[in-house]
């Protein structure tokens, strides 16, 4: 059986699950795969309890529930969705320049007259801190991502990293935890200015221990527990940290899997795009979030958001360039049911 649609949307994270809304307030009808067994990519698997505060109207939105808002707002639609499975084959049909042939690892198969990659950073995995008997603590006292948040209430907590993900969670969990510590190699953090602001506050006011600069140098525990966590400066200086719980937070490994092999104009592990169309150097292929890049490109579900809109609005001039379509709001037209 092949499945028959006007879009295929490679990734159902929020920019993927987005680009569903704005294609179908265009009537264009949509299949979403992703390799992971649910929808909401990193927001979802990674991150559902993780606040996010950029999202425009929402002063502070879980991941979760974003998923869950984006879930609703595409449900008019009736999006077709190819889970747990991994497109393995994209190739135009043979004699048809203008319709591409989607095969995934799962022997699903799908026709459609344009094709979106919303597949953020690809497959995802955590940059492991190189310690010795790392494994035999992780998934017990080391954790790479906070499922709940409530799992580390009353806990003494170590968190190492600079970037958003350690001083969002540092700010969240001191809320809940017996202690939080935050290790980094330098004074200053690559977080965003307000994030950064409210972590020194919370040190100022002794919620937090600062333990900077330092790094990760060991572990000490048994049976799975850690018991301490060793730092070191780059001058030497060796402290213990009494600690239930590590947080290694030092980005995400990316890999983009058979997307390097179609031909994109990958632009280190991105693909380059027209950032009037998100349209990519194949006709018919457009990119949006992440994995998408252009001069002064910011990478924000808004700017993922902003670029669904986009890439719906280059597919349905694409797929009908003969038809004249007039631009309307949504508070003048409405959504259009599904057919």
């Amino acid at each position: 059986m092949i499945h028959q649609t006007d879009v295929v949307v490679i990734g159902a994270g929020p920019v993927g699950l987005f680009s569903v809304f704005e294609c179908g307030m265009l009537r264009l009808k949509c299949h979403m795969i992703d390799a992971l067994d649910m929808i909401g990519g990193q927001c979802a698997a990674l991150y559902p309890e993780k606040p996010i505060y950029d999202i425009p109207a929402y002063p502070e939105i879980l991941g979760a529930d974003l998923i869950k808002n984006l879930e609703k707002q595409i449900s008019p639609f009736s999006p077709v969705y190819h889970l747990n499975q991994q497109v393995v084959e994209l190739k135009e049909v043979e004699g048809d320049t203008h319709r591409w042939h989607v095969t995934t690892s799962k022997g699903t198969k799908i026709e459609a007259r344009a094709v979106i990659i919303a597949a953020g950073v690809g497959a995802f995995g955590p940059n492991r801190p190189p310690l010795d008997n790392l494994e035999q603590f992780e998934g017990t006292s080391v954790h790479y991502y906070v499922a709940s948040r409530e799992a580390f209430r009353d806990k003494k907590i170590v968190i190492a990293g600079g970037g958003d993900s350690a001083v969002d969670w540092v700010i969240s969990l001191q809320e809940v935890a017996k202690s939080v510590a935050v290790v980094h190699r330098r004074a200053k953090f690559r977080a965003a200015p307000d994030s950064e602001r409210k972590l020194n506050e919370l040190a100022k006011e002794g919620k937090i221990d600062l333990v900077i600069p330092y790094q990760l140098a060991g572990l000490e525990g048994q049976d799975g527990q850690l018991s301490h966590v060793i730092v070191e400066s780059l001058d030497g200086d060796v402290r213990k940290l009494e600690t239930d719980i590590l947080l290694p937070f030092f980005g995400l490994s990316m890999n983009l899997g058979p997307i390097a092999d179609w031909g994109l104009g990958l632009e280190h592990h991105h693909i380059a795009v027209d950032p009037a169309t998100a349209g990519t150097n194949r006709t018919g292929i457009y990119a949006i979030g992440d994995i998408a890049t252009y001069p002064n490109k910011l990478k924000l579900i808004l700017t993922g958001f902003a670029e669904a809109a986009q890439a719906a609005h280059a597919i349905r001039k694409f797929i009908y360039p003969e038809e004249v379509m007039h631009f309307e709001y949504s508070t003048t037209k409405g959504v259009p049911l599904a057919e």
